[in-house]
């Protein structure tokens, strides 16, 4: 998986994120990834998850994004399943949820509170 090189405060936020996932994420156990210091991964197929990641290209105002838990996301559909990206908040996290986890966004669930507790939010919702 390739690891985001975000700015120095955006690392930080992402550090703290990564120390307060989950262990389980849809019932599926943590992985190891290397390097790690911005990504996670659970289950098998893999669910992933990557914090700096850059601004999505087709993310704009009239974009469709849903909430969950507090949290709002950007949703798009890709070959293997969804790509959820964070909205809202000082760093862009992004989760990939195969399509065998339907329904995908369900994922979101388990990750909510360590989103929300560490990763601020921003004055722009973009």
């Amino acid at each position: 998986m390739t690891e985001p090189s975000p700015a120095a405060n955006v690392a930080a936020v992402c550090a703290d994120l990564m120390a307060a996932l989950p262990s389980l994420v849809l019932d599926e156990e943590r992985r190891t990834v290397r390097p790690g210091a911005r990504s996670a991964a659970w289950g098998d197929p893999t669910i992933t998850l990557r914090c700096g990641v850059d601004r999505p290209p087709s993310l704009n105002a009239g974009s469709q994004c849903i909430e969950v838990n507090g949290i709002g996301w950007f949703t798009e559909e890709v070959a293997a399943g969804y790509l959820f990206t964070t909205i809202g908040r000082v760093a862009y996290v992004e989760v990939g949820v195969p399509h065998a986890y339907a329904p995908e966004a369900s994922a979101l669930v388990d990750l909510a509170d360590a989103v929300g507790s560490t990763v601020p939010e921003r004055q722009a919702c973009l």
